[in-house]
Parts: C-alpha cells; structure tokens; sequence
C-alpha cells in the first residue's frame, strides 16, 4: 500500500491597491477594505502604495490576516514570487491608475503594460 501525499492547502492572497478619489473617508474606507478581507477569508494581504495601503493593511491585521505593505507594483511582485505556493490563488484589485493587472502580467510571464498600452 502506498502511501498518497496530501495536496498543500491552498491559500488566497489579495494584492490591494490604493483606491484613488474617495474624499476625506478615504482612510476609513481602506481599513473597511484591509477588515473585510479577513471577513471573506484572505489568509494574506499584499498592500499596495503609501499611506492608504498602510490602512488596508492596519485593517486587515485588525480582522487577524497577515499583511505586507509594499511601494509599488514591482516590489509586490518580487515578494508574491517568493511566497507563491502550488494551489495558491492570488487576487489584485486597485484603482485603474495602479495598474495592478501587471502584477499578474508579471506572474504569468506577460509583457508588462501601461494604461495606454
């Protein structure tokens, strides 16, 4: 009888960027966000920016996830490639000047684009 390997549990990791535009409840806002991925069962969080990427962050370790903030786009990939398990899923979600779909453009070995390209 052999003996099978369990699968590797799978993980989901959310890559969030600075949501651009939304006033003075900007950094309420952004706590809300970094909560509710706790709330839908993110196990990580990948903080994208400056000082509103810190409040995503703040919430999302509030609701009890581990998160990383970031500066930018390259740097979150870099970390992303040493952490990616088999199994693992990996959200990004930012405002349109965040361009944050090249994060995923750089994990699945795309060329990387601007807003105009």
């Amino acid at each position: 009888m052999t003996e099978q390997k369990s699968p590797q549990p799978r993980r989901t990791i959310a890559v969030l960027g600075e949501m651009y535009e939304l006033g003075d409840e900007a950094p309420a806002a952004h706590f809300g966000v970094g909560r509710m991925a706790g709330e839908y069962g993110i196990d990580f969080v990948i903080a994208v920016g400056g000082e509103l990427a810190k409040q995503l962050a703040l919430g999302a370790a509030d609701a009890g996830v581990d998160a990383a903030i970031v500066a930018d786009n390259e740097t979150a990939t870099e970390l992303l490639n040493k952490m990616i398990q088999p199994n693992d899923i990996v959200l990004c979600k930012g405002s349109r000047g965040g361009m944050r779909w090249q994060i995923a453009q750089a994990l699945t070995g795309q060329e990387i684009t601007g807003i105009l390209h």
